[in-house]
């Protein structure tokens, strides 16, 4: 056994591997590992530093914040460089409720959360916060509707993802953001954006946003570098003391190649992001047209085609695949998550590996702790689907040969792979 999956992984290697973890993490652009290396061995002083190295570092600071600043209309001073999504989400989240206490004590958000924010909750409810979840639908698309009922007369902040990364659903932003702003001024709006930033549209100010976060890693830019938009009106508390760098918001010396070229990467993504997001639901779409021929497999995250097997059989193929392209535009175009009846991601997840293939089975970030995704219990996906979910996720090095190749491993071995399913 040892031997056939050591000469099935060296077979692999030989073809041309086919990754499809974008969510994970993508792959760094070639133009930005090249600045960052600059950065590091030409541009290489403390942008604290009051000498021509320290003057070329905050250079790069400077010119960073103004490209990300345009992107998403907002002032460049209203920006703040972080280690990532994570430290983005606690600062958002624990700084607001910590700095807004005296107003309330009760916080809004979702059982879809990223465990950056969902533990960064379970801190505050151990220091006295109460924390209410807003509902989701089965597609895993917050209930608007449900808004009063959430929130409360001691609300102070709403935290809510805008795209999952797990199932792919995206959050109508916009609506909660303008329906707060119109009922509860008062209460400030953070927005986990680590999946969204690079896959759409994003302009805080016009969406009611007043605390945003994104990580670069997620958008072809470099690990451990990322952002939080704070509007100039909100307080909040730093959650990292020291030397006072950025206005004493978030202290310590300032990684200016990861920040330089995260601000690049985001340039560039955003400078054919409509092109690329066409592609990426062409890519979708023909990873949900394939893999919907398979008996036993459901969708996730794509509003009203949950279950596309079982709708199939009731409709002509052209009057499928237009309501395909309509839901699937109501979703993330980067992913795609899958549940597989009668097959355990974990053995699926290898089986494609052999091939060359490499998927994920939820959150990266919590691969190493497995639990049952708090995601898929949201929306209510049946119990035996639970450890039966995978999720692909695209970027703009995928291509329609990639999908078909994994559409084609996907079914043939499902078949094989069920035999040997446990009853």
């Amino acid at each position: 056994m040892a031997a056939r999956k050591k000469a099935a992984s060296e077979s692999a290697k030989e073809a041309k591997e086919i990754y499809l973890d974008n969510s994970a993490t993508t792959r760094c652009l070639d133009e930005v590992a090249q600045l960052m290396a600059t950065i590091y061995t030409q541009d290489y002083g403390n942008p604290s530093s009051a000498h021509h190295f320290g003057v070329v570092a905050e250079k790069h600071l400077r010119e960073a914040k103004e490209k990300i600043a345009k992107i998403l209309r907002v002032k460049p001073e209203e920006l703040y460089f972080t280690s990532g999504g994570t430290e983005s989400d606690n600062l958002a989240v624990i700084g607001a409720a910590h700095a807004n206490r005296r107003s309330g004590m009760h916080i809004v958000t979702t059982k879809l959360e990223h465990p950056a924010v969902k533990r960064a909750m379970e801190h505050l409810e151990k220091e006295g916060f109460e924390v209410c979840y807003w509902p989701v639908d089965p597609d895993g698309v917050v209930k608007v509707e449900a808004a009063d009922s959430a929130i409360s007369s001691d609300t102070v902040l709403v935290s809510i993802m805008h795209t999952n990364n797990e199932i792919g659903s995206v959050q109508p932003i916009a609506h909660i953001g303008q329906l707060l702003k119109r009922k509860y001024p008062k209460i400030l709006f953070h927005v986990d954006a680590v999946q969204g930033f690079g896959n759409s549209v994003i302009h805080p100010k016009e969406m009611g946003i007043d605390l945003l976060s994104i990580s670069a890693h997620k958008f072809h830019g470099p690990k451990g570098v990322g952002l939080l938009y704070v509007s100039e009106k909100v307080k909040l508390e730093p959650q990292i003391l020291g030397g006072g760098q950025q206005n004493g918001m978030r202290s310590g010396t300032e990684n200016v190649a990861g920040i330089a070229g995260m601000a690049l990467a985001a340039e560039t993504v955003y400078s054919d992001l409509e092109e690329e997001r066409e592609k990426a639901f062409a890519l979708k779409e023909a990873m949900v047209m394939g893999l919907m021929q398979v008996e036993g497999v459901q969708f996730n995250g794509i509003p009203g085609f949950t279950r596309l097997s079982d709708a199939s059989a009731e409709k002509s193929s052209e009057q499928l695949e237009e309501e395909l392209r309509s839901a699937i535009r109501r979703s993330a175009p980067h992913i795609v998550s899958v549940s597989f009846e009668g097959v355990r991601a974990e053995v699926m997840l290898h089986a494609l590996e052999e091939k060359g293939i490499y998927v994920s089975a939820g959150s990266a970030c919590a691969t190493h702790k497995p639990e049952i995704s708090a995601t898929l219990q949201a929306i209510g996906l049946r119990k035996d689907l639970l450890d039966a979910t995978l999720r692909f996720s695209f970027s703009r090095f995928t291509t329609l040969s990639d999908v078909e190749t994994t559409v084609a491993a996907v079914k043939e071995l499902l078949p094989e792979l069920r035999k040997f399913t446990r009853r």
